[in-house]
């Protein structure tokens, strides 16, 4: 017996699988004729219940009812639209279409049965109502069932924590998919636990380590939009060694504004990663540089530069001028802008302008065409060990890309020009950091000058999120299956929020009064290897193998890259003033005299015209604290040349700059020799 109900089981299953195969209008069509077999069998068990009998005996008057009925009925199915729903998807208003039309069937019948005085019990329309209900909206149900079923076995069972709002549109958003099956959900407020919703229980917090093991939990979805950043971290912290991915829907301001949506599912928030609040922006103080100004952005294809126009065009320029060397980023950024510009209604001006910071002539040109008041200067070259093995290039593209950049600032008359500057500036071992503390020197010189434009600089650590920034590319290798790499167990960084540091820039840049050195405020600086752990616990892995991890992530420590340092500094002193806002500090730091500045230029201007690795950073190392004991050992030019491993000498200074030949020799022009 029990063979033969899993025979029969066994071929429905089958059945029902081909049909799912089918072309969606041949479904339709078979389920038609499925509801009309089913409003004849249905008529006909109204009248044997009520007759008790089987042996129902229909003559032409009766045969003509249900003849009727079905020619109507299936009309009427088809005009309230019980085919057009999905019944895998089938909700609470195909349910009452449902209802709805075996009502109508059933008035049909009954007027039939009256005007043609069938011989039928007077009850039978009311059973027969009930039977094509059973029969018409069961065999639905059951074909959902069964769907529902196929795709939980094929899900990932998951918690939702948070059964609020949010978490309710996210189980529904579950409902109409195959990739996740809600099982429970988790809330801290005592009066939603232990009560249903949605037909789901709601547990304790601390219940979901059992949770997990009885229910095989793959992920934790956060769905709490709206809970504080403290909150978030408590209880992201409190899930970190669980073997369960933890994912998040948006936060609740993302989806006010129409950015995302309740079923958006993500990886926790870079901001979560980092464990720090961002302090809000004083509107002000971004304002005042930006607000009816044409400002202009070196760099905006880069992960700073970018950033900096979407805030800055949410303040209202005047004009948005975008620069960069690179075409798909100039593209990529100017095509972003052009989307939010039509979403917030701006009438804002976007000029992408091709161009390098090298060029000093371009850029006059840009500045005194589009009368520009405000320029950031992100535009340099920022990866560490990529600067390392192309020193010339680098130093030629930070130093005298931010000189060129500044110097026509100045001639053109810009009010306030901002660079963007590194922590790594600071007593730097890289020639990258070396390149960055001697733009900002030349700033710091040029503001020693009679000028009308106000030169000042920002410095800050890494961004999470950025090009070359260690989140993105831990979590390429995490997906992966590992390793992840970290150069040294020891080494630690300052990190802050792509979107924080924008803002701090914007709010600095209102402050500067001619050369000043702002610092953000970035926190404690934050090991990699205990970023890296998170990422990895957060994923749902361990870091080794045991007995209670199925997957596990190996770190692997491949050693300190060129250039690399174990900490890094944001002050090059300890003499620091407020500025009225809890996250940028004035440094008071030594600079050089201007004709200091200008012999310095002078030969390095040299060095690099004649690609002299050892002249360079003999240039660096007596201008800038703290990088006199770097030597060059990477440049791939100078290896190949086999320079490497000599003893070099530095090359007597010119007391000329060389001919028109140079591209740079310009620069008695720029600073004439006071001496």
């Amino acid at each position: 017996m029990l063979q033969a109900i899993s025979g029969v089981l066994g071929s429905l299953r089958d059945a029902l699988g081909k049909l799912v195969e089918l072309p969606r209008n041949i479904k339709q069509a078979l389920l038609l004729v499925l509801d009309m077999v089913f409003v004849i069998a249905a008529i006909w068990a109204a009248v044997a219940l009520r007759q008790g009998t089987v042996g129902v005996g229909f003559g032409p008057v009766e045969i003509f009812c249900v003849a009727f009925t079905v020619i109507v009925s299936a009309i009427i199915f088809l005009r309230l639209g019980l085919y057009r729903a999905v019944i895998r998807f089938m909700g609470q208003q195909a349910i009452w279409a449902v209802i709805t039309a075996v009502s109508y069937s059933t008035l049909v019948l009954a007027a039939a049965v009256f005007l043609s005085q069938a011989h039928v019990p007077r009850a039978m329309p009311f059973i027969y109502w009930g039977i094509a209900l059973l029969l018409i909206g069961g065999s639905r149900l059951v074909a959902r069932a069964y769907y529902q079923a196929k795709l939980r076995s094929l899900s990932r069972n998951v918690i939702i924590y948070g059964a609020g709002e949010s978490g309710r549109q996210l189980l529904t958003a579950l409902h109409h998919g195959d990739q996740y099956r809600a099982v429970v959900f988790v809330d801290d407020d005592p009066r939603l636990q232990h009560s249903v919703i949605n037909g789901l229980q709601v547990a304790r917090p601390e219940e979901i380590k059992r949770l997990i093991g009885e229910h095989n939990i793959t992920q934790v979805l956060l769905a709490i939009p709206s809970a504080s950043p403290e909150r978030r971290r408590e209880i992201i912290n409190s899930l970190v060694g669980l073997p369960v991915h933890v994912r998040t829907v948006p936060k609740i301001n993302e989806l006010v504004a129409g950015r995302a949506s309740v079923n958006q599912i993500q990886d926790i928030d870079l901001d979560d990663l980092l464990g720090r609040d961002p302090v809000p922006p004083h509107p002000e103080l971004i304002d005042r540089c930006i607000t009816d100004k044409v400002v202009m952005v070196t760099g905006a294809g880069g992960s700073i530069g970018s950033e900096l126009c979407r805030q800055i065009l949410t303040s209202g320029p005047r004009e948005l001028l975008l620069l960069d060397n690179s075409e798909y980023a100039l593209y990529r950024i100017e095509r972003e802008l052009r989307d939010l510009k039509q979403a917030t209604g701006s009438t804002l001006e976007i000029v992408a302008l091709l161009g390098s910071v090298q060029d000093q002539r371009r850029l006059e040109t840009v500045y005194s065409t589009f009368v520009v008041q405000t320029v950031y200067h992100a535009a340099a070259y920022k990866h560490v060990p990529i600067v390392e093995y192309n020193v010339a290039e680098g130093v030629a593209n930070n130093v005298f890309g931010t000189w060129y950049a500044a110097e026509a600032a100045r001639k053109a008359g810009v009010e306030t020009f901002v660079l963007v500057s590194t922590d790594k500036a600071v007593r730097p071992t890289n020639v990258m950091g070396a390149s960055k503390r001697f733009a900002e020197m030349v700033l710091q010189g040029l503001a020693q000058r009679d000028t009308r434009t106000r030169f000042c600089m920002v410095r800050f650590g890494n961004v999470l999120g950025s090009s070359g920034s260690v989140v993105p590319l831990f979590r390429e290798q995490i997906a992966t299956g590992g390793p992840v790499t970290v150069t040294h167990p020891e080494v630690s960084r300052y990190f802050m929020s792509i979107q924080e540091a924008a803002q701090l820039v914007l709010q600095a840049g209102a402050m500067g009064t001619g050369g000043d050195v702002f610092v953000l405020d970035m926190g404690e600086p934050v090991r990699i290897i205990e970023l890296a752990r998170r990422m990895i616990r957060l994923s749902g892995y361990e870091m080794q193998l045991d007995s209670h991890a199925q997957d596990h992530i190996q770190i692997e420590f491949i050693g300190l890259r060129p250039g690399e340092k174990l900490r890094e500094e944001l002050l090059l002193g300890s003499d620091v003033t407020g500025t009225g806002h809890p996250m940028i500090m004035r440094a008071e730091e030594e600079c050089l005299s201007y004709s200091q500045i200008h012999r310095h230029l002078t030969d390095l201007m040299h060095y690099c015209d004649t690609m002299d690795c050892a002249g360079i950073t003999s240039v660096l190392n007596a201008a800038v604290s703290g990088f006199g004991s770097h030597e060059v050992r990477h440049d791939h030019v100078w290896r190949k040349q086999g320079m490497v491993g000599r003893a070099t000498v530095p090359k007597a200074k010119p007391k000329t700059l060389p001919s028109a030949a140079s591209s740079h020799s310009n620069v008695q022009e720029l600073f004439p020799d006071k001496s």
